[in-house]
């Protein structure tokens, strides 16, 4: 069983950056896409950024693609969301997912998820 563990949220100011990192454990996720969602509050969780296994393919919401970076390091099985002049509307939990091929936005897709990081964001 695949688990997947958040880290590198919490607490900034608007403009501000983070790092969020999520790391797999418990089997191999070779060939794994990886990706990021979040869900505000009172707000339906939704689609961030995924990257493919290779880390050639990256997909993003349109809307934060100038913001957001996705990226991955294999060898520590890990992945990562760079996030950049945060904004209110950022306030949210982000949660890491793997699916084992393809890649998309839907939720539904994706077979395993974390528990999520809080990440706040003050005006």
């Amino acid at each position: 069983q695949l688990q997947l563990v958040e880290s590198g949220g919490g607490l900034v100011q608007v403009g501000g950056s983070l790092r969020l990192s999520c790391t797999a454990s418990g089997r191999t996720v070779t060939g794994y896409t990886m990706g990021w969602f979040r869900q505000a509050p009172g707000k339906e969780r939704e689609f961030v950024s995924a990257i493919s296994w290779s880390g050639t393919r990256t997909g993003a919401r349109d809307s934060l693609k100038d913001r957001f970076i996705v990226s991955r390091d294999n060898d520590k099985n890990t992945i990562f969301l760079q996030m950049n002049a945060l904004q209110p509307e950022d306030t949210a939990v982000y949660y890491c997912a793997a699916r084992p091929s393809g890649m998309g936005p839907h939720s539904k897709d994706y077979a395993y998820w974390g528990k999520g990081t809080r990440v706040t964001v003050s005006a």
